[in-house]
Parts: C-alpha cells; structure tokens; sequence
C-alpha cells in the first residue's frame, strides 16, 4: 500500500505559484488581484440566491454502481435554480492523477461541461464549465506516486482483472506531479501562455473586471471557467466566499522534547506498529474472497478503503514523528486570509462571510477527529480568527467572525456548531460536506460532543455535532448514504442559510434518493 507519497508544503507553494505566473511583472505592472475572481454569469446580484456543495468525490464505480454518478444525477434537479457548484476538494482519487479525469470526474459530471454530450473528447485541461464549478485542492489531489510503483502496478494489471478483486485501486502510471494535473483543470495556466508572446494579451481579455483590490479575473460559464489560483475569493449577493488551500497549513506541530514528549512518540511508534500489522490481515483476507459474489465483493470494497484509512493514520501519524521547528506554513496565505476577512468587515455592502477548504477543524468522523492535521488546522485558523476580531473590534458586534465554514476530507455529511472555545472560531457554523462519491466512513464511538483541554483545566466543551450522515449498520443491513448539500441563502442581516441535505443509497441493489429534513442557521 505505502506508494502515495505527499509533497512537501514548500514544494506545493513553488509550483502553484509557477503555474499561474505569481505576481510576475505583466501582472504586477497592470495592477491585478491573482486571488480574487468575480462571477460574470448574466444574472443579476439579489440577496437571495442558492448553490450546491460536493466534496471528496472523485472515485470510480463501486463494483458495477457510480455513487458518484448518482449524486451527480440528483443535483442536475437544482441546476436552474444555484448560482454555482463548491467543491471542498478531493476532486480525483487516489493521487490525483491526469488520467482518471475523464472517468472520475468529466464522465459523472458532464452535464455540468460544455459538450458534456461528447465528454469522451473532453480533455482534462480543456474543461469549460456552463455553471460555475469551484473547487479547492484536497489531499489526494496533491499526492504523487514513484514511477517504480507505477510501473509495477501496471505490470501486475492483467492479473488483477483477471482476478476481478484484489484491491484494484484508482491508481495508474502516475500521480499528480504536485497538483499539476488539479491546475491544468481548474487554474488559468498562466506559464504556458508566457513562453509564448500571449500572456499580456490573455490578461488583457480575462482580467479585466475592476474591484477595490485591483483589476481581477472573469469567471464567465460556457466561456472561461478558470480560477486565478489555488485560494481565491469572490462576492455573491453581499457574501464574501474565500477558498482556501489547506494542505499548506496543516502540519502537526513537533513533539516536545520533554519526558511526557517522549512518551508519546514511543505510543506513536506503537501505533504504527499495530496499524501496519492489520494491514497484513486485511491484504490477507481479500485473497480468500470472491469478487463474483455480492456480499464478498463489498466486503472486498471495504477492505480497499480500509486500507487507504489506515494508510492515511499511518502518514498522520509519520507527520507528527518526523515535524520539526524547520516546517513551512503557508504564513502567506493566512495572512492574505486575514487581511481579506478584516478587509471585508469594513466594507458596508458586505453582509456575511463564508470559508471553504479541505479539512476540517472540527469534525465527529471517527478517523478524522483526533488526527494531527485536524488540530493543526483549527489552531493556525484561530490565530487568523483571533487577529480578525481584535481588528474588528465592535464591528463584529457579537457575531460569529464568518457565518458558515465548509469542508470535506471527512466522509460524510455533518452539521457542527461551536460554543465558547475561547478564540475567533466561536458560535460559528460548521458544514462537512465529504460524501459525494468516494466510500463512506462512520461516526467516532465517543459521541457528538467534542471537548479540548484548556491550559491546566479539565476537558471542556468547544464543539456539538447535530447532523452526520455516513456508513452504518453491518453485513447486510450496512448503509451507505451519498450525500450533496443545496444551501439557500437568505436576504437580510444577520446572514441566514437554509441547508438542505439530499443523499442517495444503494441497499440491495436498489438507489433510492431522498431529501433530508431542511434546517435554517
């Protein structure tokens, strides 16, 4: 299993800023904003307007059914009526990968892609989108994979159709080359236009709306549907939305070097032990079973993503051996995120704010709640949040510092709000949408509430999950519910969002697609 291997944070920055051509002279001299972007779809700007939320996606069939083919299907009903599509990353399973575009993402999609009808002859990096499609980068579509292993999983090819089974995973002669396919789907591909004498006359055709930040890019659907970089935001109806890249800012801090520190990393180094031995067990496991019969081929479903679970605690639990004071954190992109929030706070016309990236700061899915990454991002949002509201002062007025957060990474569908944590993040809503396509996970065993220790206190409470939709039940009577958000948001201050949950089951066989109670926040 232990092929995928994560880019460093430095390594992720460098060449997402080569490939949009970051603040590069051309750029600079005409005054443009690389991180802002403003929807030219032919509508006009009311308060109150609707979109649609995906995440974590990106997979192939499950043994003969698409969930995410299905959930596609189902937000094709809301097509006319949102404004456009998040999605909160993980876009292509396993390494991100320029060849499982076409199956994993352009083929369940197409409806959403101009000549969608034809989409076998849509490549990767030519996608046009005629709703507004607006992804931030997951984990997995960062990932690469070592040409050796690329070669021997190839080579081993035959025998695994053959076999029909044994763990065939979403992998093929390569991985992501540190995001490049992601950008040449999703970001304007600035570098490639320099090279050849067109970049000033590219900017001056799609740069061109003008903004209190400078000259920005046009998102405009069935035309030019490219994003100006890897975080970015954009206005609707007097709420700001920012998309954020967190897997540049969620490295574990290091262990410390004390005796409780010590203690810990043997108890890491011990987990990793146990994890890797019932990897062993399970790989022995799906050697016994029979892709041909039901029941056995979800078990061999299961064994595939149970895998890459575990897989996914060892790397956690790598990051937290092997940090050291030597990290990079993307200081730049926090900063702009501060800067951006507080920026918005002091403009009249501007009445919420929403953030949405990959992983999330609190969440109740039982192998995300506790992971280094999941603390490490709710600490370095924090310290944002908590500058914003020292700035903002009697501007925020009692409210939350943004309105709503969402994120994916976690495989399921959740609702979590938190109380008093102390910081910027407090009172604020908290929507997981990660289980749009790609095998679902169940919820922690220690319930709905999470709770942190503060300084020498005891345990207290910081967050409560009233929502989570994932994997349940066993054998037979295991569910599976896909899930989709459509979020209505309402005219008027305070901001106001109606959130209406749709998922989509396959139970013996059989789909059956239903809508959730709705709830207001």
């Amino acid at each position: 299993m232990k092929f995928v291997s994560d880019p460093a944070i430095a390594v992720k920055i460098q060449k997402m800023q080569e490939r949009v051509q970051w603040q590069s002279p051309a750029i600079h001299d005409r005054g443009i904003d690389q991180t802002r972007l403003v929807l030219a779809d032919q509508r006009s700007d009311e308060p109150e307007f609707s979109f649609l939320v995906i995440g974590d996606s990106g997979t192939g069939q499950h043994h003969g059914f698409n969930p995410q083919r299905r959930i596609a299907e189902q937000m094709l009903h809301h097509r006319e009526q949102c404004r456009f599509v998040l999605h909160t990353g993980d876009v292509i399973y396993l390494v991100g990968s320029s060849e499982f575009y076409l199956k994993n993402f352009i083929e369940p999609y197409r409806e959403f892609l101009v000549g969608g009808e034809n989409y076998r002859q849509i490549a990767h990096d030519r996608m046009v989108f005629n709703l507004p499609f607006l992804p931030v980068l997951g984990n997995h579509d960062y990932y690469d994979l070592p040409l050796i292993y690329g070669l021997a999983i190839q080579a081993a090819y035959p025998f695994r159709r053959l076999f029909e089974s044994k763990l065939d995973f979403d992998v093929g002669w390569h991985g992501s080359f540190q995001g490049k396919a992601y950008a040449q789907a999703f970001l304007d591909p600035l570098r490639e236009l320099s090279g050849q004498g067109l970049l000033s006359e590219h900017l001056d055709r799609h740069y061109t709306t003008k903004t209190e930040t400078g000259r920005c890019l046009t998102y405009e659907p069935g035309k030019f549907t490219r994003l100006p970089n890897r975080y970015y935001m954009f206005r609707q109806g007097g709420v700001d939305f920012f998309g954020l890249d967190s897997n540049t800012f969620n490295e574990p801090a290091p262990l410390p070097k004390t005796r409780a520190g010590q203690a810990y990393r043997r108890t890491l180094e011990t987990r990793y032990a146990a994890v890797e031995l019932e990897m062993q067990q399970l790989i022995a496991e799906s050697g016994k079973l029979d892709p041909d019969l039901m029941e056995q081929a979800e078990r061999i479903d299961d064994i595939r993503v149970k895998l890459q679970q575990l897989e996914e605690v060892q790397r956690d639990i790598i990051k937290q051996l092997t940090a050291d004071e030597s990290i990079v954190t993307d200081i730049a992109q926090l900063d702009w995120l501060r800067d951006r929030l507080i920026q918005s706070w002091q403009t009249p016309e501007v009445r919420g704010r929403v953030l949405f990236f990959h992983h999330p700061p609190y969440v109740t899915e039982a192998t995300k709640w506790h992971q280094a990454q999941t603390i490490a991002i709710r600490r370095r949002l924090r310290q944002v949040l908590d500058q914003v509201g020292a700035k903002v002062g009697l501007l925020a007025e009692g409210r939350s510092i943004v309105d709503l957060v969402l994120n994916g990474h976690a495989h399921c569908l959740e609702y979590l709000k938190t109380g008093d944590t102390g910081h910027g993040d407090a009172n604020t809503h908290w929507l997981i949408c990660g289980g749009s396509g790609y095998s679902l996970r169940r919820q922690r065993a220690e319930g709905p509430i999470l709770t942190e220790r503060r300084g020498d206190q005891l345990e207290q409470k910081v967050a409560q999950s009233h929502l989570f939709v994932g994997r349940e039940g066993r054998g037979s009577q295991k569910h599976r519910p896909y899930s989709f958000l459509r979020i209505d948001v309402q005219a008027g201050e305070p901001l106001k969002f109606l959130v209406r949950p749709y998922v989509s089951e396959r139970l013996h066989g059989v789909w059956n697609d239903q809508a959730l109670p709705e709830f207001l926040i």
